[in-house]
């Protein structure tokens, strides 16, 4: 903390905890407490239980708990194979071109999710791409949406990384392919990893652009809780909401082991 003197150290605390516990920690501590209620008619819930998470972990929540994982995982790891080697490429290009290629990648972020789930939706419903339907629809849409973040931090560490190892490596005789294999992409690692789970996070907490596109048959999580709480089942969605958290947190700090790792190699 770049304070140096006691009470500005005192003075920042305390507006960190003041903006921190109502906007972040309160609402996120209502939905646990909520998770293990059966009423909340008063200023506190009453009630108890543990049976809206034994309802959240079987059946067709935990397979809808499995579709999210499924997504999230296989839509991070083509954003960020896409994302990276667009990164590489854009790294080659004069500077016109690079803002034209970043403005293209930035842009399902600028607009809402939603109209890329309708611009998904209208571009592969017909042949020879007809994937309306299907599980695949809602791949592409979140891979679509994921991409920018992994090209934009992969293009953020190219920018730091010092080219002397490369040179040297192709001074050394080493082809263009093993330089990236064996020196650039090692270097970033790190930043491959947070790429990575960024792309999953966001993944699986897709919403809106997921409602327009999924199956009856594969039905991610958010959307779960999205139905129970429109149907009133507040405390049961609290539960999923629960559940889609830890999931989430656990993978996350697998993978920041993993760039923790990979940062002290």
């Amino acid at each position: 903390m770049l304070v140096h003197t006691r009470k500005g150290r005192w003075a920042a605390w305390a507006v960190f905890a003041v903006l921190f516990v109502p906007l972040f920690a309160l609402p996120l501590l209502v939905i646990a407490v909520a998770s293990l209620s059966t009423h909340w008619s008063g200023a506190f819930p009453s009630g108890p239980t543990v049976e809206h998470y034994a309802a959240a972990t079987r059946g067709e929540s935990l397979a809808a708990l499995s579709v999210s994982l499924q997504t999230a995982v296989g839509a991070g790891l083509l954003a960020l194979a896409l994302g990276t080697w667009a990164a590489l490429a854009a790294a080659s290009l004069g500077p016109r071109l690079k803002r034209v290629l970043d403005a293209l990648f930035v842009l399902p972020v600028a607009v809402p999710s939603v109209v890329v789930g309708l611009a998904v939706l209208v571009a592969f419903s017909r042949p020879p791409l007809l994937l309306n339907g299907t599980r695949w629809i809602v791949f592409v849409a979140h891979t679509v949406l994921v991409t920018a973040f992994a090209y934009l931090s992969v293009s953020a560490a190219l920018t730091r990384l010092d080219p002397a190892y490369a040179q040297m490596a192709a001074s050394l005789g080493a082809r263009p392919w093993y330089v990236l294999w064996r020196v650039k992409l090692p270097l970033l690692l790190p930043s491959l990893t947070a790429a990575a789970g960024l792309c999953f996070a966001l993944s699986m907490g897709e919403l809106s652009a997921t409602m327009m596109l999924y199956p009856p048959d594969w039905m991610p999580l958010p959307v779960k809780i999205f139905a129970a709480t429109d149907r009133g089942s507040l405390f049961v969605g609290s539960a999923l909401a629960v559940v889609l958290m830890a999931a989430t947190l656990c993978v996350l700090l697998a993978v920041a082991r993993v760039r923790t790792r990979a940062a002290y190699r």
